[in-house]
């Protein structure tokens, strides 16, 4: 039998699950609000549940996005859901699209991410939502336990200006709410780079949340799974509040 990338593995199964695309009807360019006073390009590493419902999101935003896969040609049904703003490619085409980068894939493939796309990802501003599990990722898992996801991943994504973002909850929360009423969702984020932090802030609150910067990325080990951040569907005061950060 034949051996599947883990970041394969992923995407089919979920688009086999034909129904986890409804969640993106609320997402529908004809919804959208004014645009953003300036439009980026984002690339999205991962067309699948956080990827596609994030990428929907900033799509209503009014930003340009590209979600990417192996196989692009499987992603046309989402693309088409998404309206003009949405198209598709190959992984290296969503890196070089992408004034700034999404990657949410299994953590098991970062390492070959980064060995294959190192280059091109050389100054990118990325927010990295993977969260490494130990059933499916297997020695990375480990890794992150040790040192922190912020760290592994930049370890393993090095030439990035990561931002850890996205991380904490399901795709079906994200969905629901987005751009509700205030006090907004808070989203915490980490990054050792001050302007990559800030881009990263701006495109939280264009998708519909309130960005809560909680340190480097050392310090994303708060927010990591099992982290006092994680799951947390709270407000930005109430989530500064858990973790002691200033108000």
């Amino acid at each position: 039998m034949p051996q599947h990338h883990p970041f394969d593995r992923a995407r089919r199964g979920l688009l086999a699950a034909g129904g986890s695309w409804l969640v993106l009807a609320a997402l529908r360019p004809q919804d959208a609000r004014a645009q953003p006073a300036a439009r980026m390009r984002i690339g999205i590493i991962g067309a699948g549940r956080i990827g596609g419902t994030i990428g929907g999101l900033w799509v209503k935003a009014g930003h340009p996005v590209m979600l990417s896969s192996r196989h692009p040609e499987e992603l046309k049904d989402l693309v088409a859901s998404l309206g003009p703003l949405a198209s598709a490619g190959t992984v290296a085409q969503a890196i070089a699209f992408g004034d700034a980068l999404f990657i949410a894939v299994p953590y098991g493939a970062l390492p070959q991410i980064g060995q294959d796309h190192g280059a091109a990802l050389k100054g990118k501003v990325l927010l990295d939502a993977c969260n490494a599990v130990a059933s499916r990722d297997g020695s990375v898992a480990d890794e992150v336990e040790q040192e922190g996801i912020g760290v592994v991943s930049q370890k393993y994504l090095s030439g990035a200006r990561l931002v850890r973002a996205f991380n904490t909850m399901s795709y079906t929360i994200f969905a629901r709410e987005a751009n509700r009423a205030a006090p907004r969702l808070a989203i915490p984020i980490a990054g050792d780079d001050p302007e990559a932090v800030r881009v990263a802030a701006k495109l939280v609150g264009d998708a519909g949340f309130d960005p809560v910067v909680v340190g480097k990325l050392a310090d994303a080990r708060r927010f990591q799974r099992g982290g006092p951040g994680y799951g947390q569907a709270v407000s930005a005061t109430e989530l500064r509040q858990k973790l002691s950060l200033a108000p």
